[in-house]
């Protein structure tokens, strides 16, 4: 069972990430620096591996979630929420923000994908404590 657990958490973030990202594709472009075609679109397009590795790598995210909460005792809602927005806010935005500072990156991009990771993580505590 806990298996569907963390398969729906990285789901819920997968699909919080594509409405995220639609919503903010304009300034997320200009922010990251992607090379773009006359069209305005990303040039080459998108591979769709990317989004396969990117569900992966929300697997393993909503996994090891799983299981800190597990050795914590978290088993509610609102303690999953709330911890999920503390791993989002506290560990993982802070590490984007770092790698950003270091690749000169503006600051706006570190808002736009560390308040993803913010979002997505509060997502996958609620969804991991909801069964």
């Amino acid at each position: 069972m806990e298996v569907l657990n963390v398969f729906a958490a990285a789901l819920g973030a997968f699909v919080l990430g594509s409405v995220w990202y639609m919503v903010l594709a304009e300034p997320w472009m200009q922010a990251s620096g992607v090379p773009r075609g006359p069209d305005g679109k990303p040039e080459g397009g998108i591979n769709p591996g990317i989004f396969a590795m990117s569900f992966v790598l929300q697997l393993v995210v909503a996994g090891m979630m799983r299981h800190v909460f597990a050795l914590s005792g978290l088993d509610t809602p609102g303690a999953g929420l709330v911890a999920g927005i503390g791993v989002g806010l506290f560990l993982i935005s802070p590490w984007i923000a770092l790698n950003n500072l270091y690749a000169m990156r503006p600051f706006r991009l570190s808002l736009i994908d560390g308040g993803y990771a913010t979002l997505a993580c509060a997502a996958m505590g609620l969804i991991l404590t909801l069964f």
